[in-house]
């Protein structure tokens, strides 16, 4: 069975700091992108950070840079988005997605999300 779960989420206060977690099972993460997304209440859902197979090229938002770390490994199957400094507008929730290439075309996967709340 495929899946990504999705975890690390929680209460923080602003300047805190959160790791969240994407574990696959079912299929590897190790080759093609995977990013991470937030979405805000009424609002779309955002690109945050991205990472292809290897770690060859890592790419953030504008708004996080500097703050958010992508990072993989991929003997656990799992990806990491280390966020520090936190702001109360990095309160989303945030989702995982995979984007795995097969001989057929490239596959989208989506976890459930996990809530992350900045708030004094």
């Amino acid at each position: 069975q495929v899946q990504l779960v999705e975890s690390g989420g929680g209460l923080v206060q602003p300047g805190g700091s959160l790791r969240l977690s994407c574990v696959a099972s079912g299929f590897s993460l190790s080759s093609g992108v995977v990013n991470w997304y937030r979405q805000a209440p009424g609002k779309e859902r955002e690109l945050v950070a991205s990472i292809t197979s290897a770690g060859g090229t890592i790419n953030y938002t504008d708004s996080v840079k500097g703050r958010f770390t992508i990072s993989r490994d991929n003997g656990e199957n799992a990806v990491y988005l280390q966020m520090n400094s936190l702001k109360s507008e990095d309160t989303a929730v945030y989702y995982c997605n995979a984007r795995p290439p097969t001989n057929w075309g490239i596959l989208n996967y989506w976890g459930q999300g996990t809530q992350v709340t900045v708030s004094s």
